[in-house]
């Protein structure tokens, strides 16, 4: 550093002014230290040194409340209907140079309401993004009390888990956004301290402990400068998009036959159901028919039987789609039928005749068919 030099008074000599203080950082000193610089000047006058001068100067750290929220998970988690606790992972961090205390709220910013339920936020105590049983059990959290500051050498930043139930309503490629807003509060007792305002662009610095709010915006959900900030997680349903078609077709009656044959009583029904899964949706597993006889016809158990997992097409190009089946695998000819396949008599819904069928799981841009014969009564 260059030597300074001044001319005291009348005095001709030059003296050397040597100037000592603590180093401080802008975050990282402690809100509320005094910073004090000690200055002394040296001097001679005729050859002999004087007693040297001094002052100092003190002046009070101020507060820098900072809060960062950042996701953690992947964007965006995949979830699926009916899933309950789907999670997304955050972590929150004090950047503060004081303790504060972090009042933790969630926005549900795009997506059917209707469709996602109990939004509720926990402590991640192993930091690992996945909800344990003593998290649950510990209990949901609103807020985190007591957030060590910046002291310079680090931050505390602690992990939290927001948690929700799709809905079974909630269907393939829907978007449900998340904010996580952290606001910071007093700290310095039990519970949610009461919410920090800083001073006005406006205001002057004072003599004592000021506080200025130092967050940016991050989602729009909370301002600049207003003590809190947010993260957006995002869930976006991987469903099956799973639709049936039934039809009928004329066998065969007891007085033409097969040749034009009309849906008369004693005449010979096919029923063909085919279920099929949308392109780009999930896998459909454990997919199951239930169809209920209706009391008019009965199951040709010992004629035909029923068959399952054969291909089928749908033609939906008329008013009302059509199912086509085409025979591929008998389960069981005789009626009694076993495993995938199951006639139940009275076994249906008010007591109706019943057939239950189980389908291999169905991927997207699949059909899969049911088809049997009944008869009219």
């Amino acid at each position: 550093m260059k030597p300074t030099t001044q001319l005291l008074g009348a005095v001709s000599a030059f003296a050397l002014v040597a100037m000592s203080s603590t180093p401080a950082w802008a975050v990282g000193t402690t809100a509320g230290d005094t910073i004090t610089n000690n200055v002394s000047v040296s001097f001679e006058v005729g050859g002999e040194t004087q007693n040297e001068v001094t002052d100092s100067d003190t002046f009070t750290v101020d507060r820098v409340v900072d809060v960062d929220v950042t996701f953690t998970g992947a964007s965006p988690e995949s979830v699926s209907p009916g899933q309950e606790q789907a999670v997304l992972s955050f972590d929150v961090t004090n950047l503060s140079n004081d303790v504060v205390d972090l009042d933790l709220s969630t926005v549900l910013t795009d997506g059917t309401a209707a469709n996602i339920e109990n939004i509720t936020i926990y402590l991640d105590a192993n930091g690992d993004g996945v909800l344990q049983q003593t998290e649950i059990d510990a209990g949901a959290i609103t807020f985190l009390d007591e957030v060590a500051a910046d002291d310079g050498l680090g931050t505390e930043t602690i992990a939290v888990l927001v948690v929700a139930d799709i809905t079974t309503d909630a269907v393939n490629d829907d978007i449900f956004d998340i904010v996580l807003i952290a606001d910071a509060h007093e700290a310095g007792a039990a519970g949610l301290g009461a919410e920090i305002f800083g001073l006005a662009d406006t205001d002057a610095n004072t003599p004592g402990e000021d506080t200025v709010l130092a967050d940016g915006t991050s989602t729009g959900e909370e301002a600049a400068n207003d003590g809190d900030d947010s993260a957006l997680g995002q869930f976006e349903v991987a469903g099956a998009l799973v639709s049936v078609v039934k039809t009928s077709r004329i066998i065969s009656d007891p007085v033409n036959g097969t040749d034009n044959p009309k849906a008369i009583p004693g005449a010979v029904i096919e029923y063909c159901i085919a279920v099929s899964n949308a392109a780009d949706a999930a896998t459909a597993t454990a997919v199951t028919v239930s169809d209920d006889l209706p009391a008019d016809v009965t199951f040709a158990e010992n004629d035909f039987g029923i068959f399952v997992n054969g291909t089928a097409t749908v033609d939906s190009s008329g008013a009302t789609p059509v199912a086509t089946c085409t025979i591929d695998t008998v389960n069981d000819t005789d009626g009694e039928a076993t495993g995938d396949a199951v006639f139940t008599e009275d076994g249906g819904t008010a007591g109706a005749d019943e057939i239950e069928a189980s389908l291999d799981d169905l991927p997207a841009s699949t059909t899969r068919s049911v088809y049997f014969q009944v008869t009219i009564n």
